[in-house]
């Protein structure tokens, strides 16, 4: 039997603060994407393009910093699990992007770095369900 769980009035509160510094920075990465696409383009190459090119970053550093803070204000439990979850994921995902290094090596077709991020975020999923299901039985 599974009990309801009521969620605290400081749960709501950490969880909105989360969302809206975690929307904000998603909200700054898209727009200097757009300001960094459409100002380097047909731009010459040089120090200018490469900030641009790079200017989406400052949105992605605030990210960083919105999942430090959230994950610090989690419960040693919660805490807990995530990093393990997360650990997980990169051992999945270390092995398999050395893997395919080597395959590489045989004649494999090079995959963007962003490909990467597909398996760190699967193996992710994949460890939770996992775990979940070990934590029901």
């Amino acid at each position: 039997m599974q009990q309801d769980r009521q969620v605290s009035q400081h749960e709501r509160r950490i969880a909105r603060r989360y969302m809206l510094e975690l929307g904000g920075s998603i909200a700054l990465y898209i727009a200097l994407m757009a300001v960094s696409a459409l100002s380097a383009e047909g731009m010459q190459a040089g120090a200018l393009k490469t900030a641009l090119a790079v200017l989406p970053m400052a949105g992605f550093l605030l990210m960083i910093w919105a999942i430090a803070r959230q994950v610090q204000r989690m419960d040693e439990y919660v805490r807990r699990q995530v990093l393990e979850t997360i650990a997980i994921s990169a051992a999945v995902t270390a092995g398999a992007t050395f893997t395919y290094g080597f395959l590489e090596s045989a004649g494999y077709p090079r995959l963007s770095m962003f490909t990467v991020w597909g398996v760190m975020g699967g193996s992710a999923a994949l460890a939770s369900l996992i775990r979940c299901k070990m934590c029901r039985q």
